[in-house]
């Protein structure tokens, strides 16, 4: 009875969960086809069509601990209305870009990324654990969560599709190209600020301010095995987007255009071929949730570790006169097929690794901190920020080679790192410091 009540009174608040865990992934998503845009508008180096997304994950590194600060001080409730309303604001930035000229637009652009990023690092902070709370936690809340993170990958899916749409000719697409679908965030954050402000929401319960006669001489950082993985995560975030990122690039620059080697397929097709890669990912995470309760975090690291180094190699050397026919999530919401290079499908499949990471790091990395969790939890979204940072190393690697293909070794050292994390460094090796 109590349960249904439940889940009658909170069904409102869990689907505006679900539209912001989507809106997570929407905006953040922006900055691979919008990477597209800036190459060919600013006609700048690879390299720098990455600071958008760099300048969107860099801000987790400000925002991160302040964040879970405020969830203390204020709630989450507060603290979701103040992130939508700097999310509004972000998006809104990169809109005024799309209407300025090319001398100005840029900067403003990298502006309105950067803000997007606090609001993205406040959602992040916040959703995960609403979601836990409004499902009453254990296997409910749990299952909350997987939910939203395949409205996550969903959303993630269709950024690549409706943008590439919407830029057409990627030579010629320009910020202001990508309007409808910079409307379509604004528009849903400010009907969620709208709906969330009405709604009556549980807070966590605080815990009572304990007076200390002395501080404590531990943390987080105590950890060996939380040091480490905290890196992973750096590393992963970095995987992650730089993987489809740099395979758009790949696909729709022309194989003379910057002495870059490219396919120069059309943006909206190369955007349905990312956007699968994006579909892959919440296959894995719907597969990686039912598998859960068989297989521990360690097992599952290191077989997709394994595999994506796998798919990895198979896609740096496949030589890209070798074709293939593979599907691929369309702007229409369908599948069909499409003629790709044999690496070009791998690197693809590797969104059926990256899908299961995140959780495996994280689960592995706070294993044993007991009352130091919630610190090691707001050190890893610091951490996200690595995924702005590793996709600029990666940018650097096909300028100095003139080959994107070549920029993939970045992406396979990071996850060799994440293999040996999940085979040795996950071993924690400080069971004597007290967590109690």
């Amino acid at each position: 009875m109590s349960d249904t009540t439940n889940k009658k009174n909170y069904a409102l608040p869990i689907a505006m969960m679900f539209a912001l865990f989507a809106m997570i992934s929407f905006v953040t998503g922006l900055t691979n086809p919008l990477g597209v845009i800036v190459k060919n508008q600013f006609d700048v180096p690879n390299w720098m069509t990455q600071l958008g997304n760099a300048a969107n994950f860099i801000a987790y590194a400000f925002m991160g601990i302040p964040a879970g600060m405020m969830l203390k001080k204020i709630g989450y409730k507060k603290t979701a209305l103040a992130a939508i309303a700097v999310g509004f604001i972000g998006v809104g930035i990169q809109f005024f870009s799309g209407q300025l000229d090319n001398s100005s637009s840029f900067g403003v652009y990298l502006a309105g990324a950067f803000v997007s990023g606090f609001s993205m690092c406040m959602l992040n902070t916040v959703v995960n654990p609403m979601l836990n709370t409004l499902g009453g936690g254990g296997k409910r809340g749990n299952q909350l969560i997987q939910f939203g993170g395949s409205l996550n990958s969903i959303s993630a899916t269709i950024v690549p599709i409706l943008v590439g749409y919407l830029i057409g000719n990627a030579a010629n697409a320009k910020i202001s190209d990508a309007s409808p679908a910079l409307f379509i965030a604004m528009g849903i954050f400010a009907v969620a600020f709208i709906v969330l402000s009405i709604m009556s929401i549980p807070e966590p319960h605080m815990e009572p301010a304990k007076a200390k006669t002395e501080k404590d001489t531990h943390s987080a950082l105590s950890f060996r095995h939380f040091i480490l993985g905290a890196v992973a995560i750096f590393l992963y975030v970095g995987v992650e987007v730089g993987i489809p990122n740099f395979l758009n690039l790949f696909l729709t620059t022309s194989p003379d255009a910057s002495g870059a080697t490219g396919m120069g397929i059309d943006a909206a097709m190369a955007g349905s071929i990312c956007g699968t890669y994006w579909f892959l990912m919440m296959v894995g995470r719907l597969f990686g949730g039912i598998l859960g309760g068989k297989y521990s975090s360690r097992t599952q690291m290191i077989f997709v570790c394994t595999l994506a180094l796998i798919f990895l190699l198979i896609g740096i050397f496949a030589p890209t006169t070798s074709q293939i026919s593979m599907p691929v999530f369309k702007s229409d919401i369908s599948f069909g097929m499409t003629t790709v290079p044999v690496g070009v499908m791998f690197f693809v499949l590797c969104g059926l690794c990256t899908s299961i990471m995140w959780g495996g790091i994280f689960n592995l990395a706070v294993e044993g901190l007991g009352k130091y969790t919630a610190m090691g939890s707001g050190i890893f979204m610091v951490m996200v920020c690595g995924g702005g940072i590793l996709p600029l190393l990666q940018g650097g690697v096909a300028d100095i080679f003139s080959n994107y293909i070549v920029s993939f070794w970045v992406v396979f050292a990071a996850v060799c790192y994440m293999l040996y994390y999940a085979l040795i460094g996950s071993k924690n090796v400080n069971t004597d410091i007290p967590v109690e």
